[in-house]
This record gives C-alpha cells, structure tokens and sequence, in this order.
C-alpha cells in the first residue's frame, strides 16, 4: 500500500545517511524502507561512531556501497563484519568527509556536534539537498555555512521538528508577512521544579525525557532548555530572522511543534505525534508528501493542550542563545563549544546541573572580542578556545 502511494511523488534517487546509528540515522532508515528501501534507493553511503555492529547490519539490509566508521579503532570489526557482501569499509574524519563528498541527491546530516560540521559542508559543496538535523552547522558557522550552500545552489530542509514544522507553516508564504515564530518546547523533566530542587538533580533524571526519545546529551540538553536555546539560533539563520521574531513557548504536550504568526493576525502551526520520522519524511520528499507508518495524531484523545512562558530565571539557556544572537560574532560557536564541556562536566558529575549556565555564561564574556569565523578553521579554533576556557573554570 504504501509503495502505491508512493508510486506519484518523484523521490531523490542517490542517499546517503550521515550518523547512521544514532536516533535521527535509525529513523531515517526506517523511512527510507518503508519507502521502497533497496529497490528504490541507491544508498551510496553510511556513516557512523561507535556502534561498528549496527552500522554493519545497516549497511547490508540498504544495500549501501560505503559504510563509514568515525572511530578507526573500529575499522577491522567493520571491515570484518562487512566481509563477502561488497560494501567498502573506511574509517576516520578523513573517510566521513569523502563519503558525503560522493555524488548524491539527498544526504541527511544527522552527526551529532560539531563533527558533523565538516561532513555536512562537503556534502553541500557536492549538490546533494541537505536534511539537515546537525544543529551545529547554524549556531557555530551559520552564516559561512549559508554562504557555501547559496554558492553550491542546493536546497536545505531542516529535519529538527521545530524547523521542519516552521518549514512547513511558511510554504508559499512571502517572508514580509511574517511577524514572528513561535518554537514549542515541552519543558523538559524539570518543568515544574523549583530553582533550588534543580540544583540537585541528576543526570540520570536529566536524561529522562517525557516525550521525545533521543540520545543521552541530547535528552540533557532537553532538561537544561540549552536545545531550545540552539534551536533559536538556528531559526534565525534558516528562515532569516530578526532575535525579536523568534519567541519560545513551553507545551508540555508536544503536540504543536511550531507556529509560525503573520502580519494580518492570523497563526499557523503543524502538529503532530511525536515521532522523528514525520519530518524525516517531509525532508525527505520535500516538496510533496509521502505516506509513513507512524501514530496518527487523535484531537479527540488529546483533549487539551497547554501553552505556558519559559522561566528564563530557571532555564538561563533560553536568555544566553539572545545574547549570542544579539552579539552575532563567534558567540554561537561559543556557547555551544562551551556547552559541551560543561555538559561533559555534569553528565561526570564535576558540576551541578545549573552550573552548566553559568559556566558558558562566564566563556562568553571572557571571548566576546572573537571575530565571526569565515572559514571552518575558524570555527573550530572559536569552539576549540570555548572549550579551553570553560575546562579552566571546571578546573
């Protein structure tokens, strides 16, 4: 049935899955199967990190012609595991960056962190439209990666749910109606924690996530609202706003994903369950739609949905992402490159969890005289000082 359904909508033929074995890259083969899989697609190429096993089982049920591990340490378990089905095993960030320079239509860029900066880039700069679910790409190097990809002339579709849902409310929309974008946050496991009941938790109960399923540092991200605040950062760069037209609201539902609000007064939002695989799919048959097996979203069921303001006091995350927007600069690969250390710190146990804040607060004070980064050396060299500095205050 769903290949029927398919059968209409013209798909990009050549794929290739950047983080492969993390959530975003286990979705995004599932869509890609339920859409015909080996016999509609020719996957040129899958990478991942750590996971030298899955990667390899991946691999072969595509039919992918490279698999890629960022960890040489696991290149013999791949090479191994690949061995008699003709898929070539490579490793390294040298081997991710020439895997997603291969020719191809359509890339998801779903390495986490700034890794997957580099990746991404290439994949751009060789034509393929980018599904793009690495925030790092806009909030360290925004507007150098905006610049490659115009230069390049390839379409960009945000997979994020939040972007994917502004995506969406904005089709065949002008840009001047548009008087600001509402981004949704569920508010995380702390919602309704007092300030001092959050400087005990711990990261245990930070990665648990009431809605969404993800990956451990993303989950924590979630609970410090540090995702939302990247999340502003990257909103503004994709759709080309103004700090002052992007607003975030707590839903606690995770229904409403985002909404976008125009000048006439009216409001559209997307809604939907809460499932990645919706707008991996959007991205992915972007601009038609495609039938996927997900859980249909019951108004009658979900019976209300509630909208509250962030507490800015609480979630200081949500005012630092306006500062770094507000300064411009290097200060989105600061706070982010500082985020990270911090966000190791925690999840070690060296900090509190609302230390996290005042750390990346502290670095980016102390490195707002960096200039904006015009090339990837200069990104990774903001992050990498970021990093230092916010290392020296854990110390």
């Amino acid at each position: 049935m769903l290949n029927t359904l398919h059968s209409d909508v013209t798909l990009p033929r050549r794929i290739s899955v950047l983080g492969a074995t993390g959530s975003i890259g286990v979705s995004t083969l599932d869509v890609l199967q339920q859409a015909g899989g080996r016999e509609r697609f020719d996957v040129v190429a899958l990478t991942g990190m750590g996971n030298a096993a899955l990667l390899a089982e991946q691999a072969k049920a595509i039919g992918a012609r490279i698999a890629v591990t960022a960890d040489e340490a696991n290149l013999g378990e791949l090479t191994e595991r690949l061995a008699g089905s003709g898929i070539q095993a490579a490793a390294g960030r040298q081997a991710l960056i020439d895997a997603a320079s291969e020719p191809a239509d359509w890339v998801m860029a779903g390495i986490v962190g700034l890794a997957g900066l580099a990746p991404t880039m290439a994949a751009a700069r060789a034509g393929a439209t980018v599904a793009l679910a690495n925030k790092e790409c806009m909030v360290s190097a925004g507007d150098l990666f905006l610049r490659e990809t115009a230069k390049a002339g390839v379409t960009v579709v945000p997979v994020d749910s939040e972007h994917s849902a502004i995506h969406q409310c904005l089709s065949a929309e002008p840009d001047h109606t548009v008087e600001r974008v509402i981004i949704t946050a569920s508010g995380g496991p702390f919602r309704t924690f007092t300030r001092d009941a959050m400087e005990g938790v711990t990261p245990d109960q930070a990665a648990g996530h009431p809605k969404w399923s993800m990956g451990r540092k993303i989950s924590i991200d979630s609970a410090s609202m540090f995702n939302k605040g990247l999340e502003m950062i990257e909103a503004r760069h994709l759709f080309h706003l103004a700090p002052a037209q992007i607003e975030v609201v707590v839903h606690p539902q995770s229904i409403v994903h985002s909404a976008v609000s125009f000048t006439d007064g009216s409001m559209i939002a997307q809604l939907g369950m809460p499932d990645m695989r919706t707008p991996i799919a959007y991205a992915l048959a972007h601009p038609s739609r495609i039938a996927v097996n997900v859980e249909r979203l019951d108004l009658i069921k979900a019976g209300r949905l509630e909208f509250e303001a962030p507490d800015e006091a609480r979630f200081p995350a949500l005012r630092l992402a306006r500062e770094a927007m507000a300064h411009g600069r290097a200060a989105g690969a600061v706070l982010n490159g500082a985020k990270e250390v911090a966000l190791e710190a925690f999840m070690a146990r060296r900090i509190g969890f609302l230390a996290m804040a005042d750390i990346v607060e502290r670095v980016m004070a102390q490195l707002a005289h960096l200039p904006a980064p015009q090339t990837l050396d200069d990104v990774h060299a903001a992050d990498a000082e970021a990093r230092a500095r916010a290392s020296a205050i854990i110390a």
